[in-house]
């Protein structure tokens, strides 16, 4: 798919982004926090159903934007990029912490989207997290699994370096996939370790203050949750969020992990278009 590379200034940096595709517009919007774009794969996917918009997040290369690094931060750049677009309306496609941006664009911003769909989403909840880890890490060798959680608790102290990040995610990546043994090579991924560890605090604070749970009550979009029936980021996490959406659907894809566009390339484009229909 041909793509069009697009830069927006923000404050005192610029997002990096590329658009493609025909069809209604859709803001992509990539997991992580502190990850960079990857979702070139699912943009191709989604080709010729939906004009894609996708961007790297502040905090990470090639964007150049600083901090803060917070959701409401987070938000404002996703307006921003719509605006860039020229678009008054977008769908807000999001694949894990983008999903749950994109809820909260919704709760912030409804009279910017078209709908919204969350693939392998945390939901409105952090509580799933610690389960999580759990079945991410569950397969380490004992030298992994020491490695992975001595990286975990320096992220947890603010001391978490960007190298060691992308290395400890470079590990579980295969983990992310319903058989590692068959996950897909990672994508040349960037990390933002500053970026990461305060947005995860910005999300702490605003599950805290109950900003989803309260929030999605009031969306009236058309809105998709679709979950890998084995994605180590449970179900449940996305059948919650969906329950506080009026008319929202949940689709789990059977045998699928955390990035099924990879696994199984057809899947999400398919579930959304019967969706659409």
């Amino acid at each position: 798919m041909l793509e069009e590379r697009f830069e927006v200034r923000v404050a005192d940096g610029k997002l990096v982004g590329h658009r493609g595709g025909g069809g209604q517009p859709a803001l992509l919007l990539h997991g992580g926090p502190g990850l960079s774009d990857y979702t070139q794969g699912l943009a191709g996917e989604l080709h010729a159903l939906f004009d894609t918009i996708r961007y790297t997040q502040r905090g990470t290369p090639p964007s150049t934007v600083g901090p803060p690094y917070s959701v409401e931060a987070h938000i404002d750049d996703a307006v921003a990029v719509l605006d860039r677009a020229g678009l008054e309306q977008a769908w807000a496609i999001g694949h894990s912490w983008g999903g749950h941006l994109a809820l909260h664009l919704a709760v912030a911003h409804p009279e910017r989207l078209l709908g919204i769909v969350c693939v392998n989403t945390l939901g409105a909840s952090t509580d799933v997290l610690k389960e999580f880890g759990e079945t991410l890490m569950r397969d380490l060798s004992p030298d992994e699994r020491a490695f992975a959680e001595q990286v975990e608790e320096e992220q947890e102290r603010g001391e978490a370096t960007s190298e060691r990040l992308l290395e400890q995610f470079r590990m579980l990546w295969p983990y992310y996939f319903a058989d590692p043994r068959a996950a897909s090579p990672m994508p040349d991924i960037a990390f933002g370790s500053e970026c990461a560890m305060q947005t995860w605090a910005s999300i702490g604070a605003h599950v805290a203050a109950g900003t989803l749970r309260d929030g999605l009550r009031d969306v009236r979009l058309p809105t998709l949750f679709v979950h890998g029936e084995l994605d180590p980021l449970p179900v449940k996490t996305a059948a919650e969020a969906a329950e506080l959406i009026p008319d929202a659907v949940l689709e789990v894809l059977p045998r699928r992990g955390h990035f099924p566009w990879f696994e199984a390339p057809g899947d999400v484009r398919g579930t959304i278009e019967r969706f659409l229909a």
